[in-house]
C-alpha cells in the first residue's frame, strides 16, 4: 500500500493497513519514539490517538504527523 506521510511517498511494508501500523512503521523509519508527543490528520482530519488502530486506510491516503514546535 502506497501512502504519503508527510507530503513524501511512503511504502506500508508491513502486513496491515491501519493508521497504527502506519504511524510505527514511518516513526521507526524516522528513529523516532512514540513516546513523543505528536498529532495526527488523516486527509486533513485529525484522527485521535484511541483510534489509530480501528481507523483503516487505503492506497494513496495522505497522513499528517505534527509535532509541536518550541520556541520563544
Amino acid at each position: 500500500m502506497k501512502l504519503y506521510i508527510n507530503g513524501q511517498s511512503f511504502p506500508l511494508t508491513k502486513n496491515g493497513n491501519t493508521l497504527e501500523q502506519a504511524i510505527n512503521q514511518y516513526m521507526d523509519s524516522q528513529n523516532k519514539s512514540l513516546d513523543l508527543s505528536f498529532a495526527v490528520a488523516l486527509n486533513g482530519n485529525f484522527i485521535s490517538k484511541d483510534d489509530y488502530a480501528q481507523t483503516k486506510l487505503n492506497d494513496g491516503d495522505s497522513i499528517d504527523v505534527l509535532f509541536p514546535i518550541q520556541g520563544g
